[in-house]
């Protein structure tokens, strides 16, 4: 049985980042679980320097204490292993000639709400789909029949949903997200997923996909968020602050483990702590369920521009 913490490699990790990962390092530690590191870089090719970034996201999970167990998995290097999961699930996959307006447009979904796939391209005859090829080329699709999939979360409750066909491998060719993260975890042995609070609502997929594969349905704990002054997420284009950052403004990696220990109910303000005096505190169900405000960020200007929010690799409509 295992946890672990998975980034993405598209910028230094940020403190909402480095957060999740010290709570995902406490709920395997203190149930005795191994910690597993597996860096999500699916999409190498268009990453910019993502092998430098993911050694210096390691490097700063180190720096704060936090270690792992066994080697590194890069997604990179296991198209192979999709490649064999993807022929697992049969006749349940099929081509999708959709683009994402196409879907927006079917679904009329309200604005800036990413809408479910109405099932477009399912039942498309072999000369619909023969002509559609010489057009664009497919998506694969798995038929999820809109399922109705239950999750348990930790810290915050039951969360359902209906599952739609969402994409298991992109129309370049790159698995999905939500199909990769399923793979490596049941391979891994992972029954224990902890990240943010905002991959709460592709937990059900994720799931039901899990149950598909015939892996287990790992427990669930999403953190929530760390906000900025303005009480919106700290996304990486706009206000990040890595641990390079906070250590320019005088932020000692000491003062950095107080702050985020505090802010989980795991120490009182400015006490002094180490990641392994707080496995013995740790309690997930005595988590707060609230962002987290972080008021000392960098003054505009200050910081540097990521490549792409990691949030916008996850939705593969």
């Amino acid at each position: 049985m295992s946890g672990r913490f998975a980034p993405t490699p598209t910028s230094d990790l940020h403190i909402g980042n480095l957060r999740t990962a010290l709570v995902a390092w406490l709920a395997a530690r203190s149930t005795r679980r191994e910690f597993l590191i597996r860096i999500e870089d699916l999409d190498a090719p268009r990453m910019k320097d993502s092998d430098s970034i993911a050694r210096q996201q390691l490097e700063d999970l180190a720096t704060l204490g936090i270690d792992h167990d066994g080697p590194i998995v890069y997604q990179k290097d296991r198209t192979g292993i999709y490649e064999d999961a993807l022929v697992r699930l049969g006749d349940l996959v099929y081509e999708c000639f959709c683009s994402r307006k196409d879907i927006t447009e079917a679904a009329q979904a309200p604005h800036g709400v990413v809408p479910k796939y109405p099932g477009t391209c399912r039942d498309l005859s072999e000369s619909q789909k023969a002509s559609l090829r010489k057009l664009r080329p497919p998506s694969l699709r798995i038929n999820a029949c809109s399922a109705p999939e239950c999750i348990a979360d930790q810290l915050l409750g039951s969360y359902a949903d209906t599952v739609d066909d969402f994409v298991v491998r992109r129309a370049d060719g790159v698995f999905a997200y939500n199909f990769a993260v399923v793979v490596d975890d049941g391979l891994q042995d992972v029954d224990q997923v902890v990240r943010g609070a905002d991959l709460l609502d592709s937990s059900p997929r994720q799931a039901w996909l899990a149950s598909q594969l015939g892996f287990r349905v790992p427990e669930y704990l999403h953190v929530p968020l760390v906000i900025g002054l303005d009480n919106t997420r700290l996304a990486k284009r706009e206000k990040a602050v890595s641990l390079a950052q906070l250590h320019q403004q005088g932020i000692s990696t000491t003062d950095l483990l107080s702050m985020l220990a505090a802010s989980l109910g795991l120490a009182s303000a400015g006490e002094k702590v180490t990641v392994a005096m707080l496995i013995d505190r740790f309690d997930p169900a005595k988590l707060p369920r609230e962002p987290w405000q972080f008021t000392q960020l960098l003054a505009p200007g200050k910081h540097d521009v990521d490549q792409e929010d990691h949030r916008g690799t996850l939705r593969d409509s």
